[in-house]
């Protein structure tokens, strides 16, 4: 792969006429976009139906496969995904992970739904977002954002699936080490340790949607392997003083261990309006979790002892933060003096003052994932997938465009890097015959390989 090297001056030089100006005849007064030049992207799935990729983790160890689910293939809703599945990166031969038998489609009423899938990155098995079994359903009702489990299942699909998690809205008392709701984009720290998770209650339906755990333990209830606890206290809206937070998004980890969880905070300002602000919390590497409260009928969910909550940013995020391997620096999305929305990056440990934007694009930014090696960020910018170098020097901020199709393909999303950092992956929806139930064209996987200069960087 070789780089043409162009300087983008301005959005009607890009969007219009496509003009360059050689970099030996001017000076550059903006961050440089490079354009390369090889093969692009490649579609990788051409199945009907979905192969949604959900911004999660989902290259297996090894970087063959690629897991994902099947939403809306068949009805409409997230709680229509009859299949968990993975794709050889390879030769694009599609099998199935896990698939419940029976179900139920239906608009509202679906069971069990799962969906959301990551690699173990540390065993060979997919996680994922489990709803009510179709004969826990008299009991629990149907699939919901307050009634879903995480659940793994053998890579190889031919091992029975695991809650890792239990649910009990029934007792008074919620059991130590379970949970009264649902468990939502499940994700393992980079040593399989710890799961992190968003986390919704369906008791107390006016505390927002907060971040939380779980981790092994030999005393978690109800026959399942994990101990599950909240990271973060949120408070009803109602409630809310200067300072607090009424939820917790957009969560991920930083650094290897599961020792951070960087998020964004929905806080009451002094002045009494809100702002999405970044957020981490430290979660000790020997934290008790038996010391959080599970809660009761009518009291929420408490953390453990030692975790401690810091706000990084005054200004405004969104998106889904996401933490570097060696739990140095946060990127997230802002908006940046121009309007659009920028990656920024932030040291994990500082106090808000070291923001730096990183890109520079005119169509801005959707989102944003860390190359293995932590030197280079991989993002999506209107129709194109490109990297940006954030090693600190002259270089921060040149980005390279890999993959940019004429005329306009499906909108990217779900961008995730390969482990070995060589590979990237993404959906577009590829128009044809037969649409999803949704009425929209399928979502299928498309891959890209980087250049040397960004393999070169070693995780």
């Amino acid at each position: 792969m070789t780089l043409r090297r162009w300087a983008i001056l301005s959005v009607e030089m890009v969007d219009v006429a496509r003009s360059v100006v050689w970099l030996s005849t001017i000076l550059v007064l903006m961050p440089l976009i490079l354009f390369a030049e090889g093969a692009g992207e490649r579609q990788l799935t051409r199945t009907p139906r979905n192969h949604s990729l959900d911004n999660n983790d989902n290259y297996s160890a090894d970087n063959r496969f690629l897991c994902f689910d099947t939403r809306a293939t068949r009805m409409t809703g997230n709680g229509s995904s009859t299949s968990i599945m993975k794709v050889d990166v390879r030769t694009g031969e599609e099998t199935v992970v896990y698939e419940p038998k029976p179900v139920v489609l239906d608009p509202v009423n679906a069971a069990p739904g799962v969906i959301a899938a990551s690699y173990n990155p540390a065993v060979d098995e997919v996680v994922f977002i489990h709803g009510p079994l179709v004969s826990e359903t008299p009991l629990l009702g149907f699939y919901g954002k307050t009634n879903r489990r995480g659940a793994v299942a053998p890579a190889n699909g031919k091992g029975p699936m695991r809650f890792l998690d239990y649910r009990d809205v029934a007792s008074p008392v919620t059991p130590p080490g379970a949970h009264r709701g649902g468990t939502h984009r499940h994700e393992y720290s980079l040593d399989g340790r710890r799961v992190g998770f968003t986390y919704d209650d369906h008791l107390l339906s006016a505390y927002g949607r907060t971040v939380g755990m779980l981790v092994e333990h030999p005393k978690a209830p109800g026959g399942v392997s994990h101990w599950f606890t909240i990271l973060v206290s949120v408070v009803p809206e109602h409630m809310a003083r200067p300072g607090d937070l009424i939820s917790a998004t957009g969560d991920s980890w930083v650094g290897k261990m599961g020792l951070m969880r960087a998020f964004i905070g929905r806080v009451k300002e002094n002045d009494g309006s809100y702002r999405n602000s970044l957020f981490v919390v430290d979660v000790p590497a020997h934290v008790n979790v038996t010391t959080a409260d599970a809660g009761t009928q009518s009291r929420f969910p408490a953390p453990p002892q030692g975790v401690r909550v810091r706000r990084l940013t005054h200004t405004a995020v969104s998106g889904i933060v996401r933490g570097s391997r060696d739990g140095k620096r946060i990127a997230y999305l802002a908006q940046s003096p121009d309007g659009t929305m920028q990656v920024f990056l932030i040291g994990s440990e500082g106090s808000g003052k070291d923001a730096v934007q990183a890109t520079s694009f005119p169509n801005g930014v959707q989102s944003v994932r860390w190359h293995p090696s932590d030197e280079w960020i991989g993002v999506l910018t209107g129709n194109a997938v490109a990297v940006t170098d954030v090693r600190p020097g002259a270089g921060f901020g040149r980005s390279i465009v890999l993959a940019d199709p004429k005329p306009p393909a499906g909108k990217p999303e779900g961008l995730v890097w390969s482990n070995d950092g060589r590979q990237m992956a993404f959906n577009r929806r590829v128009a044809g015959t037969e649409k999803d139930a949704d009425g929209h064209d399928f979502l299928q996987i498309f891959l890209v390989d980087v250049g040397s200069e960004v393999i070169h960087s070693r995780p």
